[in-house]
């Protein structure tokens, strides 16, 4: 058993992250759905299948939800996934993070919100040139 993901973003941000993560560690540890907000969508249809996808991917352990961006479309429905469903919500998502979490599929809930956390935060970093 372990914690489920949901991923849910703007497009196909989400799913082309998972993709690229799933391909450099040659496997995605954790049951995973990647679930995208378009533009134009119906906020009340996307989280209808956000808490399909939510129930489904809870084996008991909960289900860590990935957004884009605080505040946003994706973000809000995440947040209400969680009257539905045992899970917690992480905004800001990008591939350091998504590599931390998919790293660790053994961890509980909360330590793996705390290893997207830190995934996310560690993975920002300035990149200067070397001087010569």
């Amino acid at each position: 058993m372990s914690v489920g993901l949901l991923i849910i973003t703007h497009g196909d941000i989400g799913r082309m992250l998972l993709h690229t993560a799933t391909h450099m560690l040659g496997v995605c540890p954790l049951e995973t759905r990647a679930l995208k907000a378009s533009f134009d969508c119906d906020p009340d249809a996307t989280l209808a299948s956000a808490i399909e996808y939510g129930r489904e991917l809870d084996s008991g352990m909960g289900v860590l939800i990935l957004t884009d961006m605080y505040g946003s479309t994706p973000s809000n429905i995440a947040t209400r996934v969680q009257d539905h469903v045992t899970a917690s919500v992480v905004a800001g998502i990008n591939l350091p993070m998504l590599v931390r979490v998919l790293n660790y599929p053994r961890l509980s809930l909360p330590e793996l919100e705390e290893k997207a956390l830190s995934g996310g935060r560690d993975g920002v970093l300035p990149c200067h040139p070397q001087e010569r």
